[in-house]
């Protein structure tokens, strides 16, 4: 059995006493600065007690859960039993007799990574009375008779939240890795996380903004977003970025790229190894991107309908004067998906063919099933974030974005308290993860409208529930063939509910899951050709039969993708640089929209 370290091993370091000192007055300094402003910018009305209606859905579950104590007794039962069953095989473990653990954590689950947690008796028995704790809480929340559904998953959740917090691994006593750099270090790792604390307190004024990456290690334009191209045209929502050609021909029909507007469009060009707009310029597209703007509170009036009139209507038109080609095929990411199969309805409605093939990337257009983002979805929740948008004319992008980490707290949150606050680590340099934090603001009017006619009132699917510059869409309308993209394990946007969409459009479509999540799965270049993806030629109504009947197939999904669009007009013509049409170059790709990050 291995012994843990103790004070007075040879290994174990003493702290500097003048750094000790040095490090805390600075601490001390820090801390009192930190909390008097936060408390002069904090605002009465931010003083709720329960902005997220938590307290009411853990209210009714425990009243419903009190009507049937059969049923918790015998969870506690249960729960006694394993603990029973624990203590026992950490006693033979102790003996030196070989047992099989009572639980162990999923082969994914990276916070009890280190070996101490199944080689060493006492962090094994932690880890698994954690694990066994943690599933008597979920079994007796999600087992409680007569919850609506929505209370359900609310309690779910943050039943979920709550069990991930109290993990073990979180605190410094009973984390080895953590032990054993702190008697390395002779506590250095906790003053450096102290110290790291604080600055990400400093960075979100008051508010603990936790560091992902290392930011100063990305510049747009120079490491990260390089793809050669220019901004040919603009207006107060977006700039429309077109990129240089690579190939002497290209296809007739120019791309489009509609990203959400939730976040930077550069996700597609991160690095030139896994930039989707780099490869699809190689493949002989003409490749234009939508930036969208970091709105502020001059912007707070701009609606849906603007979004689609200045997004892609005004792209297309633009995209007309640069090339001459008035017939283009376009690509909706997410929330960009969601508004193009709302501007595709508009334009049937309203006669306007122009867009000849329509992709869809994780896109949701059914919002019955929304997944785990549906616990912020609630009337009391939709008033309360109505109320501090009106104040501002905007959502902070950081709230958001905050919302979206809580979706994967264990890898968007904890990993990194872990890491840079009791292992004292700084964060390591990744691009993906500097996109994530380079969130953006949405204008209020916009968001509620999303917010509420999408994902609370479920209408885009309904014929003529949506209204756009005054005109009824309906979905059923569109008959631009549609490819479908989405990803198995998708926690924003569910596969089975992007599904739903092949129901709703009525010309051709495919559909194609790739395996990984909502932006691993989609930014997977054939070089790599880590994540493997299905197809199935037929659409039936439900997706599990969809997949029963699909085919595995091994590599990335771009190349069917191309094939795809090949295969509904391959006709070429000679390239086209940015700047020889009727539109004048007005700055280098990426941008200057993209830059704007928020303080």
């Amino acid at each position: 059995m291995s012994e843990p370290e103790k004070p007075n091993s040879p290994d174990f370091k003493l702290p500097n006493p003048a750094v000790f000192g040095h490090t805390m007055a600075d601490i001390a300094e820090r801390s009192q600065r930190i909390v008097t402003e936060w408390l002069k910018r904090m605002p009465k009305e931010e003083h709720d007690t329960d902005p997220l209606n938590i307290g009411s859905a853990f209210m009714e579950m425990t009243a419903r859960l009190m009507t049937n104590p059969a049923r918790l007794m015998q969870a506690q039962f249960g729960l006694w039993q394993d603990y029973m069953s624990l203590w026992q095989n950490t006693a033979r473990r102790m003996m030196g007799i070989d047992t099989e653990p009572v639980i162990d954590s999923a082969s994914g689950d990276r916070r009890f990574k280190d070996s101490a947690w199944k080689d060493n008796e006492v962090f094994d028995f932690i880890k698994q009375s954690y694990l066994l704790s943690a599933r008597y809480v979920q079994d007796v929340v999600t087992h409680v008779d007569g919850l609506d559904d929505k209370t359900a998953q609310k309690v779910d959740f943050y039943s979920k939240q709550f069990v991930d917090a109290m993990s073990p691994s979180n605190f410094v006593l009973t984390n080895p890795e953590v032990l054993r750099k702190t008697a390395e270090t002779g506590g250095e790792n906790l003053l450096k996380g102290l110290s790291n604390l604080l600055t990400d307190l400093e960075q979100g004024k008051g508010k603990l903004r936790i560091k992902m990456t290392d930011m100063d290690a990305f510049k747009l334009g120079e490491n990260i977003g390089v793809t050669p191209g220019k901004v040919v045209y603009q207006n107060d929502l977006m700039q429309l970025v077109q990129y240089n050609p690579t190939t002497a021909m290209v296809l007739k029909r120019p791309l489009l790229i509609g990203p959400p507007w939730i976040n930077k469009f550069y996700i597609l060009d991160l690095r030139p190894r896994n930039s989707f707009v780099k490869w699809a310029v190689a493949q002989g597209h003409t490749v234009f991107v939508i930036s969208w703007v970091n709105p502020d509170e001059k912007l707070a009036e701009k609606n849906f309908a603007d979004y689609m009139r200045e997004g892609y209507l005004a792209a297309l038109d633009a995209i007309e004067q640069a090339t001459g080609e008035r017939e283009v095929n376009v690509i909706g990411y997410c929330l960009g998906g969601t508004l193009l199969a709302a501007t595709l309805a508009y334009m049937a409605a309203t006669g306007d063919d122009r867009i000849k093939t329509a992709t869809f990337f994780v896109t949701m257009m059914d919002f019955q099933e929304a997944g785990e983002l549906g616990v912020f979805i609630d009337e009391e929740q939709l008033s309360a974030l109505e109320d501090k948008m009106n104040k501002r004319g905007y959502l902070e992008g950081s709230e958001m974005a905050t919302t979206f980490n809580m979706l994967r707290a264990n890898d968007l949150i904890w990993s990194f308290v872990v890491n840079n606050y009791l292992l004292g680590n700084d964060p390591f340099p990744f691009d993906l993860l500097y996109w994530n934090a380079d969130s953006t603001r949405m204008p209020a009017k916009m968001h509620s409208f999303y917010l509420r006619k999408m994902y609370q009132e479920n209408l885009l699917r309904v014929p003529g529930g949506i209204e756009l510059a005054g005109v009824p869409i309906n979905l059923e309308k569109i008959t631009t063939p549609a490819y479908f993209l989405s990803t198995r394990e998708d926690h924003i946007a569910p596969w089975k509910s992007t599904y739903r969409g092949t129901q709703l459009l009525g010309g051709p479509k495919r559909f194609v899951l790739a395996a990984s999540g909502h932006i691993a799965g989609v930014v997977n270049s054939p070089d790599g050709g880590k994540y493997n993806h299905w197809i199935n030629e037929d659409l039936p109504p439900d997706p599990d039969q969809w997949f029963k009947g699909a085919t595995e197939l091994a590599g990335s999904w771009w190349p069917d993708w191309h094939r795809w669009i090949c295969a509904h007009g391959k006709t070429q013509v000679a390239a086209r640089e940015p700047g020889d049409g009727k539109l004048q170059v007005i700055e280098d790709a990426p941008g200057s929209y993209v830059k704007v990050r928020l303080s």
